[in-house]
């Protein structure tokens, strides 16, 4: 998925005062950049660029739009304030759509574990994984199914079914992913070691790199 995003150049002395009118003024700074291009700095519309994220996803194609100019970007990183939330600076990279990256994906748990039916408790271990990809093949989450998922037992990244073929999982597929506990063994483990299913904090610091350097 892709979306346009309209951009503007400044200067690349930009002072902090400057910055800082631009952040009033609801723009955000951020930085093109690229293995085969030099660093450009421009800003963004903020409310556009929520909303452009929220649209494409935080590993989705966006057509950068510079003055007139159009570029594929990703999203790569950007400075988050602590207290307030307001996104401070962005950062995107300037993508070949025929070079794989590779990016760091949600693993998102599909369907009702009959094992916590009877009790057990679901621990997800692993909330995220590597996959490399052409840039409009990188999955906004990895679905993994555990609707048949019974009291102690586990699913790896081997039990992961990629039907399309149109991404790799750069983790080994041994890597344990999530496990139903029996109850009275979820008694004993210390509480401040337990992972609940959702979301990882920082879900949104990911980042991505290519995998190949031009």
């Amino acid at each position: 998925m892709s979306a346009i995003l309209k951009a503007s150049g400044r200067s690349s002395n930009s002072q902090k005062s400057s910055l800082t009118r631009l952040r009033a003024e609801g723009n955000i700074p951020a930085v093109i950049y690229g293995s085969k291009m030099e660093s450009k700095p421009v800003y963004v519309d903020s409310i556009e660029f929520i909303k452009t994220i929220r649209e494409v996803g935080r590993n989705g194609i966006i057509s950068l739009d510079v003055d007139g100019s159009k570029t594929d970007v990703m999203l790569s990183d950007y400075q988050q304030d602590s207290i307030k939330g307001d996104i401070l600076h962005a950062d995107f990279f300037a993508v070949n759509m025929k070079e794989e990256r590779t990016a760091t994906v949600r693993v998102a748990l599909v369907g009702e574990a009959p094992g916590v039916k009877d009790g057990g408790v679901l621990q997800q271990a692993v909330h995220e994984l590597s996959v490399t990809a052409t840039p409009a093949n990188i999955p906004q989450s990895i679905d993994l199914d555990i609707s048949n998922l019974q009291v102690s037992e586990h699913l790896t990244v081997g039990d992961l079914k990629n039907s399309g073929g149109s991404y790799t999982i750069d983790d080994e597929d041994s890597l344990v992913l999530v496990t139903i506990l029996p109850p009275k063994q979820e008694e004993e483990i210390n509480s401040g070691e337990e992972q609940e299913p959702g979301h990882p904090d920082n879900e949104e610091g990911r980042e991505t790199e290519p995998t190949t350097e031009s």
